[in-house]
């Protein structure tokens, strides 16, 4: 075999190292994604709110 026990050494502590670097990262995503859909909801109430003051209002305006 080719590879030394210290390369092997160094390859896996390069491979921890990326593991930990993704594990943090898709913490990361994770928290954004529920920032977005909480986000995403509040806008969505917002959204809701408003269609039923418009619904009322133009129950209000008098017909032609």
């Amino acid at each position: 075999m080719s590879i030394s026990l210290d390369q092997f050494e160094r390859k896996v502590d390069q491979m921890v190292a990326v593991c930990a670097s993704l594990r943090s990262e898709n913490q990361d995503l994770r928290a954004h994604v529920a920032s977005l859909e909480a986000e995403r909801a509040a806008l969505a109430k917002k959204i809701d709110t408003t269609r039923e003051r418009l619904e009322g209002l133009m129950e209000k305006l008098p017909e032609e």
